[in-house]
Parts: structure tokens; C-alpha cells; sequence
């Protein structure tokens, strides 16, 4: 039996398979890339990140929200680069993955400033161009987060 390679995809990679921006990237790699099977995105939390000014500046906590959205962009990109294609100026019909629906969402604990969030995706069901991730962050190999998302893919025209 010939074991799978895993890959990976660093930052600039992601902003080739991503259309997200600073301050709205919310992944910094992502490894173990099986196909659309599964992958692990790395999330560096810092305390220069924009919300930690509003979200709770004297007890910073990174909000659900945002790592429900770390969850997204991991599982989209690797939906795209599963593809072959790229978001790069020129290239015909670039593919996107619209967000549709998140389930089971629970927040167990606090992610904090210093902390770096994985976020392990594994597709569960694909239907044509409708996809489900179920999504788990870790902390320390403690379970920060957990949801079920789902997507679309489109191809623009």
C-alpha cells in the first residue's frame, strides 16, 4: 500500500486560491492537504490584529465569528486548489466557494493573543457543486471550536 503525500500551501499560495485580503485572510498556511478529502489550516493569532482593538481590548479574545470564517477559507481553499486553478489576473473563469451554511457551531474556549488556532477540515459530502466540511479548531490540541459548514462552488463567466 503507497501512502498518500500530504502537501501544503503557504501564504502566498493561499492568496493565489483565495480572493480574501488582510484583514479578512484568516488562515497563514495550510497543511496535510489531502485533495478535497481533508487538510489543516494554521492560523497565527497576534495581537495586532484589527478586532483585538474593539474585542475586548483589555482581555483580547478572537471572536467565534472569525475563526467560523478560518474554518471557511480552509475548506475553500483546498476546494479550489483541488481544481488546478488559481485566482491570478488573466486566468479564465476563476472558481470561488460561496459560504452557505454553518451547523452544530460551539465554542468550548477562548482564543487568545500568542495562540495558533489549526483548524482541521474533513469533507463529509459532496452533491455537484454543493460541499460539507465538519471543522475542528485546536488550541494546544484542545478543542477551541467545532462546526459543520457548507459551501457552493461557482466558476465565473
Amino acid at each position: 500500500m503507497v501512502a498518500a503525500t500530504l502537501e501544503a500551501v503557504d501564504i502566498l499560495g493561499l492568496m493565489k486560491l483565495l480572493p480574501h485580503r488582510y484583514p479578512f485572510l484568516m488562515i497563514d498556511r495550510i497543511i496535510d492537504i489531502d485533495g478535497d478529502e481533508s487538510a489543516i489550516g494554521i492560523k497565527n493569532v497576534t495581537i495586532n490584529e484589527p478586532h483585538f482593538q474593539g474585542h475586548f481590548p483589555d482581555q483580547p479574545v478572537m471572536p467565534g465569528v472569525l475563526i467560523v470564517e478560518a474554518m471557511a477559507q480552509t475548506a475553500g481553499a483546498i476546494c479550489i486548489r483541488s481544481l488546478g486553478t488559481e485566482r491570478n489576473p488573466g486566468t479564465e473563469k476563476p472558481s470561488l466557494v460561496y459560504f452557505l451554511t454553518i451547523d452544530n457551531a460551539k465554542f468550548r474556549k477562548p482564543v487568545v493573543p500568542g495562540d495558533q488556532l489549526k483548524i482541521h477540515v474533513k469533507k463529509i459530502k459532496k452533491r455537484g457543486n454543493l460541499l460539507k466540511f465538519a471543522c475542528e479548531a485546536l488550541v494546544d490540541g484542545a478543542k477551541a471550536a467545532e462546526a459543520e459548514i457548507s459551501a457552493m462552488m461557482v466558476t465565473s463567466d
